[in-house]
C-alpha cells in the first residue's frame, strides 16, 4: 500500500495542523450534523486555501498608519479561479472566497457511475480568461481520482497552466492517480486514508461529502 512518503513531496501535500485534525475528527463523526459538517468544511478548506496560495507574489505599497507613512506589501495582482467539482465541491467555495474574495469561480459537473464507478460529466463552464488564472480545484474526496484528472483534462485543455487541487480526504489509490496523470499539477490534502472498498469509498474516510453538506441521501 502506498503511503505519503511513496509520493513527491514536491506536488503532494498534507495540511496537517493541529486545528485541522482537530476539526476533521468532528468532521469523521457519523453524528456531526448537518450545519456543523458544511461549517466545518468551509473551515478546513480556509486552512487548505491559505497553505495553496502560500507562494502568491507580493508587491510594495505605501500605507498611511496613525502614526506614520510606511511601505507594506499587497498580492502583485495574481488571478485566482475557483474550480469546484459538483456537487460536494461547492461546500469548500465559500472558505476560499473569504481568503480570496476576488477570485472567480467556475463549476464542473460529475456523478459516478455506480456501475463503473467512472465520471460521468454533465456541465462544465469556466472563467472567461481561466488560462490566467491559477485554478483551484476543490472537492472533499478524492477516492478513484477519475472525477479530478478529469477536470484536470478540462482545465488543460482550456490552456490552464497552474492547476492546484485542494481535496480534505484522500486515499492512496487517488492520490497516485492524479500525481501520475498530470506531471505538474500540485495536490493538497488533510488527510491521507488507509485505502478504497470495493464500491470505491474511502476508509475509514467521512462517508458520503454531498450527503453531508447538503443532508440528503
Amino acid at each position: 500500500m502506498a503511503t505519503e512518503h511513496e509520493f513527491d513531496s514536491n506536488r503532494f501535500f498534507i495540511v496537517d495542523h493541529p486545528l485541522v485534525q482537530h476539526k476533521l475528527h468532528i468532521l469523521r463523526d457519523k453524528t456531526t450534523s448537518t450545519k456543523d459538517f458544511r461549517e466545518l468544511v468551509t473551515e478546513l478548506a480556509i486552512f487548505e486555501g491559505y497553505e495553496a496560495l502560500r507562494d502568491l507574489p507580493l508587491e510594495d505599497v505605501e500605507v498611511e498608519t496613525p502614526l506614520e507613512t510606511m511601505i507594506g506589501k499587497r498580492v502583485a495582482g495574481k488571478k485566482i479561479a475557483i474550480i469546484p467539482i459538483l456537487r460536494a465541491g461547492l461546500g469548500m467555495v465559500d472558505g476560499i472566497l473569504s481568503l480570496v474574495p476576488s477570485a472567480r469561480v467556475g463549476h464542473v459537473g460529475m456523478y459516478r457511475d455506480p456501475e463503473t464507478h467512472e465520471p460521468v460529466q454533465y456541465y462544465c463552464k469556466f472563467p472567461r480568461d481561466v488560462e490566467n488564472r491559477t485554478c483551484l480545484v476543490v472537492d472533499p474526496m478524492l477516492a478513484t481520482g477519475g472525477s479530478l484528472t478529469a477536470c484536470i483534462k478540462f482545465l488543460r485543455d482550456a490552456g490552464v497552466k497552474d492547476v492546484r487541487c485542494l481535496t480534505l480526504v484522500s486515499c492512496p489509490e487517488g492520490v497516485k492517480a492524479v500525481l501520475d496523470y498530470d506531471p505538474d499539477v500540485l495536490l493538497y490534502t488533510c488527510a491521507l486514508d488507509r485505502q478504497l472498498n470495493e464500491n470505491a469509498y474511502i476508509l475509514p474516510g467521512l462517508g458520503d461529502a454531498g450527503d453531508r453538506i447538503y443532508g440528503t441521501k
